[in-house]
Parts: C-alpha cells; sequence; structure tokens
C-alpha cells in the first residue's frame, strides 16, 4: 500500500542524484555516459534513467544539447539551485557510493571518450564508419568512411579502438607528404 510514497521517494533520489553527479562535473557529459555512472551507484534501466533525465531537462534543471553529433548534458544554474536545496534527500550512503563510483569511473570515461568509433547500418551491405579523436570536447580528427559488410565495419572500429594512436600518426603523416616531387 506504500508503494506510492516508496516511488515518489525513489524518483526524488534518482533526480537529485543526477543532479548530484552533474553537479561534481565541470562542464558537460554524454547521456550514455551519465547512464555508466548513475547505474553502478543505482541500479536502474535505461529506459526509467532516460524518464527522469527528461522530466530534469522538462523543468530546466538540466540542459542538453547535440556536441560533435553526440547528445551532451549539463546541470544548468537552475538546476544547481535545485540541488542545493534538495541535498539532503539523497541518503548518506548512496552519497558515499556517488563520490566513491564517481571518482573512479570519471577519469577512465574521460579518457574512454578520447578515442570514439561507431558504424552505423546504412542498409544490408552498407555500413557508415566514424572513428574520431577528441581532446577536451574538441574533435582533433575524424574520418569517416564507408564498408560493404557488416564485419568489415566492425574490424575497422576495433582496430581504430585499440590502434588509434599507431593509425592517426600514420594518417597525418600521409596528409603531410609531397606527392608533388614524385
Amino acid at each position: 500500500m506504500n508503494s506510492n510514497s516508496d516511488n515518489t521517494t525513489t524518483l526524488a533520489e534518482n533526480k537529485v542524484l543526477i543532479l548530484y553527479i552533474l553537479n561534481l562535473i565541470k562542464g558537460e557529459i554524454r547521456q550514455d555516459d551519465l547512464f555508466k555512472i548513475i547505474t553502478s551507484i543505482n541500479d536502474v534501466n535505461y529506459f526509467y534513467f532516460k524518464q527522469v533525465l527528461t522530466d530534469l531537462i522538462d523543468s530546466n534543471l538540466v540542459g542538453s544539447y547535440t556536441k560533435e553529433e553526440e547528445f551532451v548534458i549539463k546541470i544548468t544554474s537552475e538546476g544547481k539551485n535545485a540541488y542545493v536545496l534538495t541535498k539532503d534527500v539523497l541518503p548518506g550512503i548512496m552519497k558515499l557510493k556517488a563520490d566513491n563510483i564517481f571518482a573512479k569511473e570519471f577519469p577512465n570515461i574521460e579518457e574512454a571518450s578520447s578515442v570514439i568509433a561507431e558504424f552505423i547500418p546504412k542498409n544490408e551491405n552498407e555500413y557508415i564508419i566514424k572513428c574520431k579523436i577528441v581532446e577536451n570536447n574538441e574533435s582533433i580528427f575524424e574520418v569517416k568512411t564507408f564498408a560493404g559488410s557488416r564485419d568489415r565495419a566492425k574490424r575497422i572500429v576495433d582496430n581504430w579502438r585499440q590502434n588509434a594512436t599507431n593509425i592517426y600518426p600514420q594518417i597525418l603523416n600521409l596528409l603531410l607528404q609531397d606527392y608533388s616531387s614524385k
């Protein structure tokens, strides 16, 4: 019988948890990266997370926009004010867990987002592949190509993720090479 008030409490806690994490981040974060942090603190499914995040965006506590074709979010000044007023809603144990996970996960997320690779199916036999290197939220290198099979697309993406630090300088050298004297 008390489940409705429990759901309201849980919803409030999850909203404050998202505001808490966004308040710790000095800037924006990819939505998927925030989901990884939130789900490791408090076991929520993606659809519930999206619903809570959409509520926060609709009430202008969290700003969202597309940057470099990625959906990123950031706490607003209204969100910071709301967090200050509601932070007591967050149980101490959840806050402690959030601090520990944030300290451990956020540097990995920042590092992981520096090499980005994805493939998008255009149809059964065509895949668009994007490989990027991002530093300080700016794309410093990006290449877009096509593959004729899912297997080839996956091989390119995996190879970029594992070897971007070797591949990028080689591509740069090829681009800087003087072909006019040959």
